[in-house]
């Protein structure tokens, strides 16, 4: 858990921030980008996720774009600022985190950051899935991602 108490207030403010002021919905920029493509029945969400690795096979840079509500669009854009830098053990250890906080269960606040914020939306079953989608799609693209020097 974070060492300061995150209010209701300061996760709305942190979602409503992404949702308004998303840092990384862009379509790719160049070539060398991996993407998956992940949508919902239950939503509005349709996105595109897109990784680049560099030569150390750490995520260079991290976007997705697409139609999404306001928990996917935050959540889809704060995994893309936790994602750069980090290599795929570390982006899997993240997701795991991530995960079990969703599902209420223990987790390491240490990795979560901003995400953070979705602290409280696995009391909203009909949420997980606007609030996993992006995570869920990195997920796979990760595991079907291979270093090829």
């Amino acid at each position: 858990m974070p060492t300061f108490e995150l209010t209701p207030a300061m996760m709305r403010e942190i979602i409503m921030d992404h949702y308004s002021s998303p840092r990384h919905k862009l379509d790719p920029e160049g070539e060398g980008y991996e993407s998956i493509h992940s949508s919902s029945v239950n939503c509005i969400d349709d996105i595109t996720v897109f990784l680049k690795f560099d030569a150390e096979d750490k995520v260079a840079d991290a976007r997705w774009n697409g139609v999404a509500c306001a928990i996917s669009t935050a959540s889809s854009d704060i995994l893309c600022d936790l994602l750069e830098g980090k290599n795929k053990e570390e982006a899997f250890y993240l997701i795991d985190q991530y995960r079990k906080m969703i599902h209420e269960e223990p987790y390491d606040s240490s990795v979560l950051e901003e995400a953070l914020a979705f602290m409280n939306t696995g009391r909203q079953a009909a949420r997980i899935h606007c609030a996993t989608i992006g995570w869920d799609a990195v997920e796979e693209l990760l595991k079907g991602h291979t270093h090829e020097r």
